[in-house]
């Protein structure tokens, strides 16, 4: 149908207003059959315009109308779609940020429906909620469109904001337990006389067991196995095997409908190349004897969610108390550190800028920094025990072992970069954590964020904003707070304790914290030019002593020549800089390469 040449230029006028990017494209799709009756009602041109993506939101409904089994149907669609704001906002929310959803229901056109009731219940539900939308599902293809289905109604609540990020997170992981119990049954009903030989339990580990995972992510699990009544220990543990192996298969095997995720189980004892199941017995002696620093780190987002629960209780009973010894290993605080370079360092260059995770100032930098602190001082303060990043980080900061504002610049950050994630990942269901080069995709993720007059360069500020402020706290938020502790300038804020800030730097490896901290208050207090300067200087300083064999006499060599020569111009310009002369410094002062006396009479050779 041709369209008179005032009509055509009043509409794409208006195409153009609502923020679509081809308006002669979504004209030709307002003009199809499927919109006859709507094509002119100004609350559906509205509804697109609010969307992330206006063009891929009107490409999305033409395709489910056309899908729909007859004209009522199609009509009881669209009816639905101007009368009822809730579901209009929700279906085409969905339908303008994610591909792979539209791609969903146009093959299953009638799930939209899922999206129509709007109740309290229906704003948060749980694993029990979700475990009844997957009750259905009679087999491993069954199961695959049904955890779709309830992953749209979890993405129209995110995109319409009726939750914040931290609940689509929790909602996203009490998904991820339903599946993995419906999975798991059906590995059970495939091989009984397996299911009666064992007891088995699935241990959520990472994202999902901390509660905060992504739309598409492994799910990171540990399996223990026990024998049931009377059966043969080793004939159980390769039933509970068997069963394990199935459960993982129905989760992450490809079919018509994909897959839903990966099952990983390389967090256990030896990784991949450990047994897939052991007794709680084998895992207590792994971990007593052989496990790394890592592994306890891992555990503490450690929460049975499958299968055997009181055994799964059992084990992380077990575990918890060889949590929060770890802090005591040798060199805990080197090992966290290192463990965090050597995943930069494989991160390919031309995508170290564009990670969102694993990248300097990107979330593994926020989740590392709060893990270390937990371990420290958890072990005495059990309310820094959740496995949920941001609650632990709230925690930290009511307890004073993180200050107040840099704990709420945290927060912040990781809860805009956690978005960016998601949306980031909804709009094709993969798992990715780069953020994307192309144009249009940046303005559909700016637009998504809430970020509509200048989409692209609004999104590429804020993203840069908040890593830079993560990139700048993460190492000294581990540092900052004993000098809080013992420099008492900021009234009313919560302190380290004197016990807390000894357990501080014994995990930093000072064989002597009482007398680290003594040359930390006389290097830190006061109201001089010199104290402020070293107060912003101390926490970098920290973190080379700690690197160094000896952080003790890497501090006390800085107390004295910071005393001998803390007035001079070129030292003050030393410590403001806060460049490589001192990082030099403060690495010679450690290794005793330069005795203090010495550069006290040649400053010069800081320089070398």
């Amino acid at each position: 149908m041709t369209s008179a040449p005032g009509r055509r230029s009043s509409i794409f006028t208006r195409l153009l207003r609502h923020g679509f990017t081809d308006p002669s494209a979504a004209e030709r799709l307002l003009d199809s059959p499927e919109l006859a009756t709507v094509r002119n009602d100004p609350v559906l041109l509205d509804a697109l315009g609010g969307t992330a993506d206006p063009d891929l939101a009107l490409h999305g409904l033409v395709r489910l109308l056309e899908a729909q089994d007859g004209a009522t149907d199609r009509q009881e669609l669209l009816d639905t779609v101007i009368a009822a704001k809730p579901l209009r906002d929700r279906l085409l929310g969905v339908l303008g940020a994610s591909e792979a959803l539209a791609e969903h229901l146009a093959r299953h056109p009638r799930d939209w429906q899922a999206l129509v009731t709007y109740e309290p219940r229906d704003l948060h539900p749980g694993v029990e909620e979700f475990e009844r939308g997957l009750a259905d599902a009679a087999d491993p293809v069954a199961l695959r469109v049904s955890y779709r289905r309830c992953l749209l109604s979890i993405a129209a609540r995110d995109v319409c904001g009726t939750v914040e990020v931290t609940q689509t997170a929790a909602e996203l992981a009490d998904l991820a337990t339903a599946t993995l119990r419906a999975a798991l049954a059906l590995a059970e009903a495939d091989a009984p006389e397996d299911a009666a030989m064992c007891r088995l339990a699935v241990v959520a580990m990472g994202k999902c067991g901390g509660h905060e995972l992504n739309y598409v992510s492994d799910v990171d699990v540990i399996f223990v196995g026990e024998a049931a009544g009377d059966a043969d220990e080793d004939k159980a543990l390769r039933a509970a095997t068997r069963l394990a192996s199935h459960m993982m298969r129905i989760c992450s095997e490809t079919t018509v409908e994909g897959s839903i995720w990966p099952v990983d189980a390389n967090l256990r004892p030896e990784g991949r190349n450990g047994p897939l199941v052991r007794t709680l017995a084998s895992h207590l002696a792994y971990y007593q004897r052989w496990a790394k620093t890592w592994e306890f780190q891992a555990l503490l987002k450690a929460r049975p969610v499958a299968g055997d629960l009181a055994l799964g209780e059992e084990y992380t009973a077990a575990l918890r108390p060889l949590v929060w010894k770890a802090a005591e290993r040798e060199n805990f605080v080197a090992d966290v550190q290192e463990m965090r370079r050597r995943v930069v360092a494989n991160i390919p260059a031309a995508e170290v800028d564009r990670q969102l995770k694993l990248g300097p100032g990107g979330l593994r930098d926020v989740e590392f920094a709060v893990q270390l602190l937990q371990l420290v001082h958890g072990r005495a303060d059990a309310s820094l025990r959740s496995g949920t990043t941001l609650d632990a980080l709230k925690a930290l900061a009511a307890g004073g072992y993180v200050g107040r504002a840099d704990a709420a610049q945290l927060d912040e950050a990781y809860r805009f970069l956690r978005s960016l994630e998601h949306r980031i990942q909804l709009h094709r269901l993969r798992r990715t954590h780069l953020v994307p080069e192309d144009q249009a995709d940046l303005r559909r993720l700016g637009r998504s964020l809430g970020l509509r007059t200048d989409p692209v360069t609004e999104l590429t500020r804020e993203w840069r904003r908040h890593t830079t402020v993560v990139r700048r706290l993460h190492e000294k938020l581990f540092y900052r707070p004993l000098l809080d502790a013992v420099a008492a300038l900021a009234p009313g804020e919560a302190r380290l304790s004197a016990e807390a800030a000894r357990e501080r730097m014994v995990a930093l490896g000072y064989a002597d914290p009482a007398a680290a901290l003594r040359h930390l208050e006389a290097l830190a207090s006061g109201v001089t030019r010199k104290a402020a300067i070293q107060r912003t200087l101390l926490p970098v300083l920290l973190g080379w002593f700690a690197d160094s064999a000896d952080p003790d006499a890497g501090l006390l060599n800085f107390r004295k020549v910071s005393d001998a020569l803390g007035k001079t111009p070129w030292y003050l310009r030393l410590l403001r800089d806060e460049g490589a002369a001192a990082e030099n410094l403060a690495r010679v002062l450690s290794a005793g390469r330069l005795a203090p006396d010495l550069l006290m009479r040649a400053p010069e050779a800081v320089a070398l």
